[in-house]
């Protein structure tokens, strides 16, 4: 069965001369390792790679955007203190949640 674009779809491939033809794994492999990218954490050709798929992939480009922006914006903002009550609560649910994974 053909695979359909959007005209957005299309729109987006012929301004960057790149269809998104990849499988949407890899996509999520490129996406597992954003934050070691982004923080300058990897060997250069995994660095490449990671460059070529953004340049042809406009979902994960607008994605790594977004993350560099987070980022930012969460370095520039004050730390909020937290209580004892607070911090322990925290501590009690990540917790749980990692035992539930």
């Amino acid at each position: 069965m053909a695979k359909r674009h959007t005209s957005g779809q299309r729109a987006r491939a012929s301004t960057t001369g790149h269809q998104h033809d990849h499988g949407k794994s890899r996509c999520l492999g490129i996406l597992r390792q954003l934050s070691a990218y982004i923080d300058d954490e990897l060997a250069g050709d995994i660095c490449r790679e990671i460059r070529r798929h953004l340049g042809a992939c406009p979902n994960c480009e607008v994605f790594v955007a977004s993350l560099r922006q987070t980022v930012s914006l969460c370095r520039h903002s004050p730390v909020p203190s937290l209580s004892t009550v607070d911090r322990a609560l925290m501590r009690q649910k990540i917790l749980k949640a990692a035992q539930i994974r």
